[in-house]
């Protein structure tokens, strides 16, 4: 079986791959009947010569490949008929941008795989970026913090070298008495964690965050999803129920809302859930908030002030509660909002070598061993020009009802 490492063409450009090269060389070891190539690329971060000096083949065409492995979605032009792909497609939840793509993935006859479909029997993620979104996202918010209130200038973590020079820099800062906090409980909330952690600040439980209006140091909470969302009739609630029907329950988010300065939102947002807060909730004189860094960034969603997407180039503006509106990031009264949503691409190296790992341990030896654990027959979204069973729900979006 042949895999070919392809190049991104997405705009704008993407700098992260599947395989490092060094992790290559390992797939190569451990599976010595499978063959890869690499697809040339001028904006890959591990340039053309790093896979070479490990001996691959480093060419222009691919095609005669059977598994294509890319990360972000490939241009309806550049896809291959008849092969099996690997990439975020972004189709899975009816994006209306990516219709097109999947309708010109199954007239092509390619078999697709999202990388967000790779998961296990309980339909837990086991490979993505969100670690590195965590990351970057936590930082971030803590770069807006020092530029608007002049307390420190961070630099651009797209202009460093990697994590260990990411923390470097937080070494150099020191972070105000501040209350921080922090939704979520899965990779992307760990990795904004490490940050976190990274910078000493203090973890504290729910009941003292609530209860303690000033800290003598900057303190820190960490909030699962059963925290900042209550029962409507008042009963005790149930993580597991509210993932599969979340009607029965509404926001608790107000009393985090009133305690807290900076709010990283790593949660995961399932639809029908209730928004964290709203518009109306923004206008409260007890809505503390001032920082917010969506790492989620569902825009005009669950977090009220997040109403685009910002960039890597200009990530930060402000939102007037009064006026539900966009001003600068900095202006008085405003809610700082970071909400860039390709977070991991500042840091390319470091979130490309730890999908490797993720992909190789979990997706590889699937081909190999008659896919003993379901993965792919769990993450084929596409086959024989047909949406799987799976999949099936799709039907719909992909004929434009």
């Amino acid at each position: 079986m042949k895999f070919a490492i392809i190049k991104e063409r997405k705009n704008p450009p993407d700098r992260r791959v599947v395989f490092s090269p060094e992790k290559l060389a390992e797939a190569r070891e451990q599976f010595p009947q499978a063959e890869f190539i690499v697809e040339s690329s001028d904006i890959r971060i591990f340039p053309d010569e790093a896979y070479k000096a490990l001996g691959f083949t480093v060419t222009d065409d691919v095609s005669d490949c059977d598994v294509m492995l890319g990360v972000k979605e490939v241009p309806i032009e550049n896809l291959i008929p008849n092969k099996k792909y690997f990439y975020f497609s972004h189709t899975i939840k009816k994006q209306p941008y990516n219709r097109k793509l999947l309708q010109a993935m199954l007239e092509k006859n390619i078999e697709m795989y999202d990388h967000e479909t790779i998961v296990k029997m309980s339909g837990a993620r086991l490979i993505g970026f969100g670690r590195y979104a965590g990351l970057v996202g936590a930082y971030n918010g803590f770069r807006a913090l020092g530029l608007r209130d002049g307390l420190f200038n961070l630099p651009k973590v797209e202009t460093l070298a990697d994590l260990d020079a990411v923390k470097a820099e937080l070494d150099k800062i020191t972070i105000p008495n501040i209350k921080i906090l922090l939704t979520g409980t899965g990779k992307v909330a760990q990795g904004a964690k490490e940050i976190l952690d990274h910078l000493q600040i203090k973890e504290v439980s729910d009941a003292i965050y609530l209860t303690t209006p000033k800290f003598t140091e900057p303190v820190y909470v960490m909030a699962d999803v059963m925290e900042y969302n209550k029962r409507i009739d008042g009963k005790v609630g149930n993580k597991r129920e509210f993932y599969k029907d979340p009607s029965g329950y509404q926001s608790n988010f107000m009393p985090y809302a009133k305690e807290t300065d900076y709010f990283i939102a790593g949660h995961f947002y399932g639809n029908g859930a209730p928004y964290l807060f709203t518009r109306e909730d923004a206008k409260s004189s007890d809505f503390r908030i001032n920082l917010i860094a969506d790492v989620s960034c569902d825009v005009d969603g669950p977090v009220a002030s997040t109403l685009r997407a910002s960039t890597i180039a200009d990530p930060f503006y402000g939102y007037d509660a009064k006026t539900e509106s966009e001003v600068a990031y900095n202006a008085k009264n405003a809610i700082t909002v970071m909400a860039v949503d390709n977070l991991p691409c500042e840091l390319p190296k470091d979130a490309s070598e730890g999908f490797g790992e993720m992909f190789l341990e979990n997706v590889l030896p699937a081909f190999f061993n008659g896919d003993q654990r379901g993965i792919l027959k769990r993450a084929k979204i596409t086959q024989n020009k047909k949406l799987t069973d799976k999949y099936s729900y799709l039907q719909n979006y992909v004929d434009g009802k």
